[in-house]
């Protein structure tokens, strides 16, 4: 799953797609209903690639947690972020089992599983694994040799 150009949009509902930067800000497109906006550099925007997830090891990338979501749901809708705090939390603590409790508030839960279904409502939820490997593979070059290529000129001998 591709977040790169995912962003969060303070003030403003739902998620975004990155379309054009201008010079005083950046032109958006809504992932809900397509509607584009402008959007200035004064704006507290987030993008969800550099977003991370407290835990009492250190911080977990939002990235791996929804690759982990997608795993457990077989890419398909996880719950509804609508359920209460207690069936959110003990979700999330099936994906993430080492979250910090005491910063990880509900509302970043709900916000995530949120963010979650809507990418997968737009079909942005995808297995990266076999596009990896198609890039993986190196490109074969065969080795030419140039001199073998080349006629020889005869030389004319004067008599």
């Amino acid at each position: 799953m591709n977040l790169e150009k995912i962003l969060a949009i303070s003030g403003k509902p739902g998620l975004y797609v990155l379309k054009v930067q201008t010079r005083t800000g950046f032109v958006a497109e809504s992932l809900a209903d397509g509607k584009k906006i402008t959007v200035n550099l004064k704006s507290n925007v987030s993008l969800l690639s550099e977003i991370s997830v407290y835990t009492y090891e250190g911080e977990k990338p939002l990235t791996e947690i929804m690759a982990k979501i997608a795993a457990k749901e077989s890419n398909g809708p996880a719950i509804s972020h609508k359920e209460d705090n207690a069936t959110l939390a003990a979700y999330f603590k099936e994906i993430l089992a080492d979250y910090d409790e005491e910063r990880v508030y509900p509302s970043d839960i709900k916000k995530i599983i949120n963010w979650y279904n809507m990418l997968e409502a737009k079909g942005l939820v995808v297995d990266e694994t076999p596009a990896a490997a198609a890039t993986d593979e190196t490109p074969v070059v065969a080795e030419v040799d140039v001199d073998a290529e080349k006629p020889k000129k005869e030389k004319k001998v004067k008599e």
